[in-house]
């Protein structure tokens, strides 16, 4: 198979790479840093919100009549913030990177997908929960993201090529570990939220459990990814405690999260 990665050069990307790369597929890989070329693997360093970038690697693949059995979308950025206090720009590129930037390349590479072809489009579990404090950013992202993907998939299905959806728990990541940190930053700038957000860091830290290995959720990626009828959506490594939040009404939660951030 032909493969193209997003968010190739860690994480999720990276090993979706090696485990497509270690079973003979050909791999293009995109990223903002560089990823070393061997065999089998092709990669540019690319913006996925560059119209311009990505049209540039559109032109390569059709010159050298290189056609896609699959796109696998997984490049993203996650910030904790706070809705009233956080500017503009951060707002901006969480959406442009998480959101248009998957549009954005399936727009330009869906032209090289073959018939039948597969695209696979990474949410969150978070896209199916009811939003938590100061992760709201990245659940509007990823709620819209996973709203697109759907819609995508009712156009892609009048032509016979399959779209799956992927939303993973916790996973062991530069992006999760960051959050961490973006939690403890967000406490240290808030103005409004200064207890609550102090707070939170230390219940973010006990509630995201035991995050899973992205070698685990990228062999699953790889297996439902040849099937011939896979599922439309997958979810793996469910947070049991929002699940469990997520069943009661949101005035309940609202009073819940307020009493555990008092």
């Amino acid at each position: 198979m032909n493969v193209l990665i997003t968010g190739a050069a860690s994480g999720i990307g990276s090993a979706l790479k090696d485990v497509y790369l270690n079973n003979n597929h050909q791999v293009y890989c995109l990223d903002l840093n560089e990823i070393n070329d061997c065999d089998n693997l092709t990669s540019f360093k690319c913006d996925i919100t560059s119209e311009e970038s990505l049209i540039s690697i559109y032109h390569y693949l059709k010159n050298h009549n290189i056609t896609l059995d699959l796109i696998i979308n997984v490049a993203g950025i996650h910030k904790m913030a706070s809705f009233v206090e956080t500017d503009y720009s951060v707002m901006k590129k969480v959406i442009d990177v998480n959101l248009c930037g998957t549009m954005l390349v399936n727009k330009t590479f869906h032209s090289r997908l073959k018939d039948k072809g597969k695209i696979i489009i990474i949410t969150s579990e978070v896209a199916s929960f009811d939003p938590m404090p100061f992760n709201g950013l990245y659940n509007v992202s990823k709620t819209a993201l996973d709203c697109y993907a759907q819609s995508l998939r009712q156009e892609l299905n009048l032509i016979n090529q399959h779209v799956i959806t992927f939303r993973p728990g916790a996973v062991v990541t530069p992006l999760s570990d960051n959050s961490i940190t973006d939690t403890a930053m967000l406490a240290d700038n808030t103005v409004l939220y200064k207890k609550q957000a102090t707070k939170f860091v230390n219940i973010c830290k006990r509630f995201m459990g035991k995050p899973l290995k992205p070698e685990k959720l990228a062999r699953k990626i790889y297996k439902k990814s040849l099937k011939k009828h896979p599922k439309y959506i997958y979810k793996v490594h469910q947070n049991i405690g929002l699940v469990l939040l997520d069943f009661l009404p949101k005035r309940l939660q609202c009073f819940i999260i307020k009493q555990i951030l008092k």
